[in-house]
């Protein structure tokens, strides 16, 4: 027999499950950031993006990380631009914040990037 289960509200404790998925191997964070208006057009767990300097930016989290080994995903730049990338410092990734950088090839700063955060 083919069935479904509907949960209106489903919480924990910790309150873990409002801004962090329960699962492990699900996003636990993502931002689709414009650095040229400095706006997050949408986000999961993400509080604020704050511009270090050009194509530096950190993400900070709603809800902390369970720890710092996390990984990052994304993607910047502009259609057509070869090279584009996005990547996380590791001297400066904590469970409450990453610091990424987003830049063409040339070295010029990108300010246009999406990121997502997998870990525990």
């Amino acid at each position: 027999m083919a069935g479904g289960l509907t949960i209106s509200t489903l919480n924990n404790d910790t309150g873990v499950l409002a801004t962090q998925n329960g699962m492990t191997g699900i996003a636990k964070a993502w931002v689709k950031y414009n650095g040229s208006t400095q706006t997050i057009n949408n986000s999961f767990n993400i509080s604020s993006v704050t511009y270090n300097s050009a194509g530096v930016y950190t993400l900070n989290f709603t809800t902390a990380m369970a720890n710092s080994n996390y990984v990052i995903a994304g993607s910047a730049g502009l259609w057509g631009t070869a090279n584009t990338f996005v990547q996380a410092n590791p001297s400066l990734t904590s469970t409450t914040s990453v610091q990424v950088a987003s830049v063409f090839n040339s070295g010029v700063e990108s300010n246009n990037f999406q990121v997502v955060v997998f870990g525990n």
